[in-house]
């Protein structure tokens, strides 16, 4: 899961808000805990509900 979301965090732009990285640990968090495994595809989940989250 680390490696899922150092990858995810390292295709960020510059700067990098904190709450982006809350949310795609939570997402990571959140689809291991549905049983998924492969650090590819947690990082395009996470990636992409990130895109998806509403702008705050």
């Amino acid at each position: 899961m680390t490696t899922a979301l150092e990858a995810a965090v390292a295709t960020l732009p510059e700067p990098v808000h904190a709450s982006h990285v809350n949310a795609l640990a939570e997402s990571i968090l959140r689809t291991a805990g549905a049983g998924e495994r492969d650090v590819g595809n947690l990082q395009r989940i996470a990636l992409m509900e990130l895109q998806l989250a509403p702008r705050k």
